[in-house]
């Protein structure tokens, strides 16, 4: 087949001791790390003449052979739908997310995806990233909005892929949750796994993959709290799932939530309103923000009429307090891992703060 194309590489002494993965994301063209998993599980990369596995380590010496076939044909077909773009050029776009959209196509959601739309408004982006996820580096549950970032070539791809593994990346999302948080800002450090009965739904379970949530209050209600949560890992839902580990659901959440559709919300109140990163091919660092969907607003607009000051002593300090053995929803028992201290509010986006202004003066 004139697509297929292969690679004889004799590892040098600088590379001894690199994953298998890893060494070939960085020494052949357009390859990124989950792509280079995948032609080593599929067979398509002998060492020495032998099969290894992605976390195998290369040593001096080591031949490789390479062999990357042409790539697989899909179902994935370009739709004419609308994309709010926030920022693009010739190596990556940004995308604000509407609520209701699935990133890309998965059992009962094979068309209108994100991935749909990108491959309508970005003509080569087919080849670039995951099969059947063109160009996309993270993503987000249907009913979450916010800012996406995609890749145009596999080279931005590898480069952006890598922020977010290694939290060069930085992502803030905004989350009106349910009840009043004491605290003023914390962190969530709790394992995130499916759950043991309802395997479509994640849970805090022991043996799952460590997450980190990062929050900090913003504004408080009589019965609910505006929070902005940051990611430090990007497990499946979970800040949905975090939250409602320490008791603070997000509101509207069908899910993990109190109930759907209160405060008139359409989904969950969970909005990626900033995405911090290093341009994957000039170096530079580039901050993209986006005001949350109408729905959010107008939930903030009706709480805004109780908002609600937490005294000094009805304020925890230092943090949330956990229990040493906290059982988790499939009845095993997970350490401590909430830990929180006050802190000082900083860099809060202007429009949030107009906002505030104008709920002071209707008050």
């Amino acid at each position: 087949m004139s697509d297929l194309r292969y690679w004889s590489i004799t590892v040098g002494s600088d590379a001894s001791g690199q994953r298998l993965d890893v060494y070939l994301a960085g020494h052949l063209p357009d390859m990124s790390r989950s792509k280079a998993r995948r032609l080593i599980d599929d067979g398509n990369v002998l060492v020495s003449g032998a099969r290894a596995k992605p976390s195998y380590k290369v040593k001096t010496g080591d031949v490789l052979d390479v062999t990357v076939p042409p790539p697989e044909p899909t179902d994935l077909v370009p739709e004419p739908l609308e994309i709010d773009v926030v920022y693009e050029d010739a190596d990556m776009l940004v995308v604000n997310k509407p609520r209701g959209m699935v990133v890309h196509p998965a059992k009962g959601h094979w068309h209108e995806t994100m991935a749909n739309a990108l491959l309508y408004h970005c003509r080569g982006i087919e080849k670039v990233g995951d099969l059947g996820r063109p160009g996309i580096v993270h993503r987000l549950d249907k009913d979450t909005t916010g800012l996406i970032v995609v890749a145009k070539s596999e080279r931005a791809f590898s480069a952006l892929q890598s922020q977010i593994r290694n939290r060069i990346a930085k992502r803030d999302y905004l989350a009106i949750v349910s009840g009043v948080v004491r605290d003023d800002a914390g962190t969530i450090e709790a394992p995130i796994g499916r759950h043991p009965v309802h395997r479509k739904r994640m849970a805090v379970v022991k043996g799952g993959r460590m997450a980190v949530t990062r929050f900090e209050v913003l504004y408080r209600f009589k019965r609910y709290t505006l929070v902005q949560a940051h990611l430090e890992t990007g497990r499946t839902h979970q800040i949905r799932v975090h939250m409602s580990y320490i008791g603070h659901p997000v509101a509207g959440d069908p899910v993990y939530g109190r109930r759907a559709g209160e405060l008139g919300l359409e989904g969950q109140a969970l909005h990626a309103w900033q995405l911090q990163l290093v341009h994957p091919v000039d170096g530079s660092t580039m901050i993209f923000r986006a005001p949350p969907p109408p729905d959010f607003v107008n939930a903030l607009s009706v709480l805004s009429e109780e908002i609600y000051e937490v005294s000094q002593k009805e304020r925890r300090t230092p943090g949330i307090r956990v229990p040493a053995e906290m059982p988790d929803i499939g009845g095993s028992t997970v350490g401590p891992g909430v830990m929180t201290k006050d802190t000082i509010r900083k860099g809060l986006p202007s429009w949030v703060l107009d906002i505030k202004k104008e709920w002071l003066k209707s008050s």
